[in-house]
C-alpha cells in the first residue's frame, strides 16, 4: 500500500487539514500506516497536483488560515480501485526482534532497556487508542455503535491497532520476565563458585582428610 492510498482512505472520512492529517496518522491512522509530517505534506501536494484531492481555504481570525482537503471523483475512484487490488501480505520487519534474536552475541543490558523502552511505547499507544474509543463510543455499548455508526472502518482498524499493542505488551514483559528469572538463575549459580578458582567448591576427597593417630 502507497501513502497516498492511505491518505485517500483517511481524507474519506470527512475534509482535513495538513495538520488534522498529520495528527491523525499519529493517533488513529497510526492503526495500519505511518508517516511523518514531511512525507505527509509532500504526498498531499502531489496529490493536489494529480487532481486526486482538492483544497478550500479557510480563513482564521487570530490564527494562520488553513487549507481543507477533500477528495475528488478521481480521487474516489482510486481509492475504490485501490479496494479492489488483492492486498500484499503483512510482513515484520522489526530491529528490535533482530536484537533480541541476536542477543547471546549482543549487549544484553541494551537489548533489555530496548524491550523495557518498547513496552513503556505500547502502553502509551494503548492508552491513547483506548481514549478514541471511548471518544467514538460516546457511552454507548459496542454493538450498538457497530450498528448506527456512518463509518465503520475507523473504528474496525483501531480495535486492530488495540490488539496489536496489548499483544506488544504482553510479549514485552514474557521477554523482561524470562531475562530476570535467567538473571536470577545465574546469581543463585555464581553463589557456588569459588571466589578465586572460578570454579565450583568441591567436597575435599579422602586423601585431602588429615590422618587420625591411635
Amino acid at each position: 500500500m502507497a501513502l497516498q492510498d492511505a491518505i485517500l482512505a483517511a481524507i474519506s472520512n470527512g475534509e482535513a487539514s495538513g495538520y488534522d492529517m498529520a495528527k491523525a496518522f499519529d493517533v488513529t491512522v497510526s492503526n495500519f500506516w505511518a508517516a511523518s509530517p514531511q512525507q505527509l505534506y509532500r504526498e498531499l501536494d502531489k496529490m493536489e497536483a494529480a487532481g486526486l484531492i482538492e483544497a478550500r481555504a479557510v480563513h482564521q481570525q487570530k490564527r494562520p488560515n488553513k487549507r481543507l482537503f477533500s477528495l475528488t471523483d478521481s480521487g474516489r475512484a482510486a481509492l475504490h480501485d485501490f479496494t479492489i487490488r488483492t492486498p500484499k501480505p503483512t510482513a515484520i520487519r522489526d530491529e528490535l526482534l533482530v536484537q533480541v534474536e541476536s542477543m547471546e552475541l549482543g549487549d544484553a543490558a541494551s537489548i533489555t532497556a530496548n524491550v523495557h523502552d518498547k513496552l513503556e511505547a505500547s502502553k502509551t499507544k494503548l492508552k491513547s487508542y483506548e481514549q478514541t474509543r471511548s471518544r467514538l463510543l460516546e457511552g454507548r455499548g459496542e454493538r450498538d455503535y457497530l450498528a448506527e455508526a456512518d463509518h465503520l472502518g475507523p473504528y474496525l482498524t483501531l480495535v486492530r491497532g488495540i490488539a496489536f499493542e496489548e499483544e506488544n505488551i504482553r510479549w514485552c514483559e514474557f521477554v523482561l520476565a524470562t531475562l530476570a528469572d535467567r538473571t536470577a538463575n545465574s546469581s543463585r549459580q555464581s553463589a557456588t563458585i569459588g571466589p578465586r578458582s572460578g570454579r565450583l567448591a568441591a567436597r575435599p576427597s579422602p586423601d585431602d582428610l588429615p590422618v587420625r593417630r591411635r
